[in-house]
């Protein structure tokens, strides 16, 4: 996970593929009405982090203005979502982050890296039927991948996390939140961090739909009061593609 002192402003590019058995639809006639508005929930539980669908956000974030040098930091999220049944009441789903970082030199006197952060993977309880509010309690995890120590802890982390939302007619909005300690790795500086995504997705027709999911973080462990949160604004948008 890439830290950033102070406030950021982001653009989020959305692209999501759905792994499933879908079934083939003929070139003519057009899809039925209730074609369409099976295709449009479809569209709205890939947006479900705890939906039972085997998904693959590829989410691309560009955090402007960052550093004393006002630099551009990209991170890639390639975040494979995939549940495992546990009987007929529960879910299992994991949820793992891979982020691919480009991160210039932000301040003076230090370096540039670009490559793989730290792997995070998340496993959520979640009910089988749940009724209009979603929600998912597990362990989070974060392994000490990063290729440069710029873009990683050093450290292996772990710590509760949870997750809820709802869906209301084209609106998907919940919120995401998790707190890790470090308790392992060569890292100079123990974690103590906490994560808040609040999400927003506004559906739109043909499969495109607006989307805001800033990820503030609190490093609890900072020396200095200014230095706790990060809090970005700003958001973008996506699409649902068919493949086959």
């Amino acid at each position: 996970m890439v830290r950033i002192k102070g406030h950021e402003f982001f653009a989020q590019l959305m692209v999501v593929l759905l792994l499933a058995s879908l079934p083939a639809q003929a070139a003519e006639p057009p899809p039925s009405t209730t074609q369409q508005a099976s295709e449009d929930e479809l569209v709205k539980q890939t947006q479900n982090p705890v939906a039972d669908l085997i998904t693959v956000p590829l989410q691309n974030n560009f955090n402007f203005g960052t550093g004393s040098k006002n630099r551009t930091v990209y991170i890639g999220n390639i975040q494979p979502v995939i549940p495992i049944k546990l009987g007929d009441d529960w879910n299992l789903i994991t949820r793992t982050i891979m982020p691919i970082i480009n991160q210039p030199s932000l301040f003076a006197g230090t370096g540039s890296a670009t490559g793989l952060g730290d792997i995070n993977p998340t496993f959520f309880f979640s009910p089988a039927k749940p009724g209009e509010l979603i929600w998912g309690v597990g362990p989070t995890f974060t392994l000490p991948t990063a290729t440069d120590s710029l873009i990683g802890s050093g450290k292996f982390s772990m710590g509760p996390a949870g997750v809820v939302l709802t869906m209301q007619g084209p609106w998907v909005f919940g919120a995401l939140a998790n707190n890790q300690w470090s308790v392992a790795g060569w890292g100079k500086n123990n974690v103590n961090s906490f994560l808040l995504q609040p999400f927003v997705n506004y559906n739109l027709p043909d499969h495109w739909y607006l989307v805001s999911a800033p990820i503030m973080t609190a490093n609890w462990a900072a020396a200095k009061a200014g230095d706790v949160w990060t809090v970005p604004l700003g958001g973008g948008f996506g699409k649902l593609f068919r493949l086959g």
